[in-house]
């Protein structure tokens, strides 16, 4: 190698040397000071909850804004959300419940919002995450609600028209759908594991690409990468989790029929969050059974100036034929234009439940 191209990188090492270690200080630093923050709210007798989700996406919010550059905001915001999770750890390592197992999207879902210093707790159904949450086995609970292709998760949706949790965040997972297998190339393929979802997500490809193989439906994708690892000429459709997590090859990546497929996560827990500035309130009302009522429930919304973002129905299994809608709007429940609008729905719902206002999902 050049000697004056040794020198040269010799030069810059040294400062990255040097950066590192004030960095590890600045860290060690900034864990201490978390710790204080601990101290403060013991010796003051405030016993409320350690995690505020309001304050998390504040400091992100305001990193992004701060950043130059040349990292990308969402490596900037991996970082800090990773650095929130060591310190808060320090204190108190968080529960989280989530739908496994290990390997899932879900999962990924969870280390994305709380980062990999939380207690992960999977769960074999999303009542048990629910469950787990209520009973106080775990400190928050991580669901799918929504994906962009394949519409509502309508479990989640039911659950929460009777659980006692509230929505204190969301977690917005771009989707990556990979073929996995043991197997060097497409044609030594018979069968194709995969969740349901994850199938119809891939419909288009599979058709293109393995026509006439054999698609298994399974539990989970995790549960997919699992089978196909054993058994000579599988495949199975997962996520980069999964196949780190069986060391299976991905023969084909991001093979997802809709470029932008996302799915949207809610993180519950027995509390919401305060005001950030960029929130959104989550609600579940129901109509009087006349004509021009949904109209009229919805109305409020419009004269007070609240945006509504997201509007879904289900079966009110009460009675036949009635339905409740779930209601996503911009704004905390606290803004005084969605104060407004929350007064009015109350006095023309048949039935109405907040389910908890949180800060939009920080990418």
């Amino acid at each position: 190698m050049n000697e004056g191209m040794l020198q040269e990188l010799g030069v810059v090492r040294e400062q990255i040397d040097a950066i590192d270690a004030q960095m590890l200080a600045l860290l060690n630093q900034r864990a201490r000071c978390a710790q204080h923050v601990g101290e403060i709210k013991a010796r003051y007798g405030d016993a409320g909850y350690i995690y505020r989700p309001e304050r998390e996406a504040q400091v992100l919010r305001r990193i992004q804004g701060l950043n130059t550059g040349p990292l990308p905001n969402e490596s900037v915001t991996f970082f800090f959300r990773e650095v929130m999770s060591a310190c808060l750890s320090l204190e108190t390592p968080l529960g989280i419940a989530f739908l496994g197992p290990l390997g899932t999207f879900s999962e990924s879902a969870a280390v994305k919002h709380f980062g990999h210093a939380a207690r992960l707790a999977p769960q074999g159904t999303i009542d048990d995450v629910f469950r787990e949450v209520e009973a106080g086995h775990a400190h928050y609970g991580v669901a799918p609600v929504e994906n962009s292709t394949e519409g509502a998760v309508g479990r989640t949706l039911d659950l929460l028209l009777g659980s006692p949790l509230k929505i204190c965040g969301e977690v917005v997972l771009r989707i990556h759908q990979h073929l996995m297998t043991r197997e060097v190339e497409l044609g030594r393929i018979t069968k194709v594991y995969s969740h349901a979802q994850s199938l119809a997500q891939c419909h288009e490809w599979l058709n293109r690409s393995l026509p006439g193989v054999t698609r298994v439906s399974v539990g989970s994708n995790a549960e997919a990468a699992r089978l196909a690892s054993q058994e000579p000429g599988a495949a199975a459709i997962a996520g980069e989790a999964a196949s780190e997590r069986y060391d299976l090859p991905r023969l084909a990546e991001s093979i997802e029929d809709e470029p932008n497929n996302t799915t949207r996560f809610l993180v519950l827990g027995r509390h919401d969050a305060g005001r950030t500035g960029a929130d959104k309130t989550s609600l579940i009302m129901s109509a009087t059974n006349r004509p021009g009522a949904v109209h009229e429930l919805l109305a409020p919304l419009a004269e007070a100036g609240v945006s509504m973002s997201r509007l879904e129905s289900r079966p009110a299994r009460a009675a036949l034929w009635e339905y409740v809608f779930y209601v996503d709007i911009e704004g905390h429940r606290d803004d005084p234009a969605v104060k407004v609008a929350l007064d009015a729905l109350a006095s023309r719902a048949a039935y109405l439940k907040i389910l908890g206002s949180y800060p939009q999902a920080v990418y």
